[in-house]
């Protein structure tokens, strides 16, 4: 789908947030509540909260993560910008590849979009690989995604098998009003 040409139109997006500086929860609630509030987003679905090992860099606090399902009339990379924006806004500082962050937002899939340039790659190139990715994902992945299954199957493995470094911190009621949108 090239949703460059079409004006107007409405994707499905998943994007993961984490945090592992300051107060996370509050990050990522002050996360969510950014994207609320840009224009041409509309929530409709949140996860739970998970707090997990760190991955790559390791000498580092513990990670809270969840993920967000949205309605956008922004593309790919207007979205992308607008995430890059919310982190600068929640002080995010690039100085260690995997290192610490007070937030962090990836755009994860994007409708059905396929791309490959300098500044994104859709589907993420490395969410399938990453519980802390997966397990929020699942929460609210909606049930007619192509990957829906494979994210479920990962998913449970992960938990299953407890080595993944990953658990349930916290169910989240911070958007109640987005059950109304179903999944």
């Amino acid at each position: 789908m090239d949703v460059l040409s079409v004006p107007n139109t409405i994707a499905q997006a998943y994007i993961a947030l984490g945090s592992n500086l300051g107060d996370r929860e509050e990050l990522l609630r002050q996360a969510v509540e950014r994207l609320k509030q840009q224009s041409g987003v509309q929530i409709v679905k949140v996860s739970g909260i998970y707090e997990t090992d760190p991955v790559g860099y390791t000498d580092q606090p513990a990670f809270l993560n969840m993920a967000v399902s949205v309605k956008t009339s922004l593309s790919p990379n207007e979205l992308l910008h607008a995430l890059f924006d919310a982190e600068q806004l929640l002080g995010r500082i690039r100085d260690i590849r995997w290192g610490p962050r007070t937030i962090d937002l990836d755009l994860l899939l994007y409708g059905d979009v396929t791309m490959d340039d300098e500044e994104l790659t859709l589907p993420h190139p490395r969410m399938m690989e990453r519980a802390f990715v997966l397990v929020p994902l699942r929460d609210v992945i909606d049930s007619s995604h192509p990957l829906q299954d494979l994210v479920s199957v990962s998913a449970a493995a992960a938990l299953q098998d407890g080595k993944e470094g990953i658990k349930l911190w916290k169910i989240t009621n911070w958007l109640s009003e987005s059950e109304r949108f179903g999944s």
